[in-house]
């Protein structure tokens, strides 16, 4: 394989830790539950994107490109940690979100302001045709813009997570721990599709579950063929034979709830049981749900208390101070 030479801008130190949730997993009287804790990359308040872009600036500066410009919602950990990567490599950085400028930027949005990323708001229908008309304008204009997909998700982002599943193999092996499954949120596919590839690669036989945030497996838009396409032209870009198909990724989506980005009693339940068991914050959008519905499956007795499960923490604690309302309804 190819990919210790492609190109990368190290953004954060390397391996994150794993920690043996105890008094979660005695609490759900379930399977030992260990976490990966992305959420403590060092880079703007953490998060798995970071891993993407390491790679996604490394190509980006070695194409001489001067600006990034991605997509996301208006409470992006995505666009929120595009602005943090941008500062550190000396790049400008345009943010275009979907949703209604709050009269006070809360969460990740005050953030992207406070890394002087140039925001534009626009209705979600027409995100991905203002992210090229911004790239285009900016190229008018005499700058370079580097375009980065929602989410960081393709081929040269999922580098990332194949990269990350290698990190994950050793420490495993140091700690003599053997995960029945890897649990996390999957929404943009990059984070999915790179878990997968790089478990075919070590050789890791449990299961990849990606909870969807957002996502279907049928429908106008599946998912399944957008995993299926990234993964393959990830590893091309590796240099790996390994070819994938649909019926290797592990999808569910039957905790989707009211819709992205609006969480319901399944997200503040997992918010205060990590918080209140581990001392451990989840982001609402992302990992709440994805403990919430790890969670769930634990109840139905989809994991048993004989298995050992990791949940990756994939970030997004910052999405907590949007819903400050939500959470004092919660919580008291």
């Amino acid at each position: 394989m190819k990919l210790e030479s492609l190109p990368r801008f190290r953004l954060a130190e390397f391996p994150t830790p794993i920690h043996h949730l105890e008094t979660l997993s005695k609490a759900y009287n379930g399977p030992e539950i260990y976490m990966k804790r992305d959420d403590l990359t060092s880079l703007g308040m953490g998060g798995n994107k970071t891993r993407k872009l390491e790679f996604l600036i490394g190509e980006a500066l070695e194409q001489k490109k001067d600006t990034l410009v991605t997509a996301g919602g208006i409470q992006s950990n995505h666009c929120r940690l595009t602005a943090a990567a941008a500062r550190k490599a000396g790049l400008d950085c345009h943010l275009v979100l979907n949703g209604t400028p709050p009269e006070i930027p809360n969460g990740n949005l005050l953030l992207d302001k406070i890394f002087k990323a140039k925001v534009y708001f626009c209705d979600r229908k027409d995100r991905d045709k203002r992210l090229f008309q911004v790239a285009d304008e900016l190229k008018t204009a005499g700058k370079k813009p580097y375009v980065i997909p929602v989410g960081g998700s393709n081929s040269t982002g999922s580098v990332g997570y194949v990269s990350a599943m290698l990190e994950l193999s050793r420490q495993l092996d140091d700690m003599d721990i053997t995960p029945d499954a890897i649990v996390f949120a999957t929404s943009s596919g990059g984070t999915q599709t790179g878990l997968t590839l790089g478990a075919k690669i070590t050789g890791f036989n449990g299961d990849i579950l990606g909870i969807s945030i957002d996502q279907t497996k049928t429908g106008p838009d599946p998912f399944p063929p957008v995993l299926t396409q990234i993964a393959n032209a990830t590893a091309e870009r590796i240099g790996s034979n390994i070819w994938m198909t649909e019926s290797d990724f592990s999808l569910n989506c039957d905790y989707l709830g009211a819709g992205y980005a609006m969480p319901g009693d399944l997200e503040f339940n997992a918010i205060r049981d990590l918080a209140l068991h581990e001392g451990i914050l989840l982001g609402p959008v992302y990992t709440a749900r994805a403990m919430g519905g790890f969670l769930d499956l634990i109840q139905k007795d989809y994991f048993t208390k004989d298995q050992t499960v990791l949940f990756w923490h994939t970030g997004g604690t910052p999405e907590l101070f949007a819903w400050a309302d939500q959470c004092r309804d919660a919580f008291g």
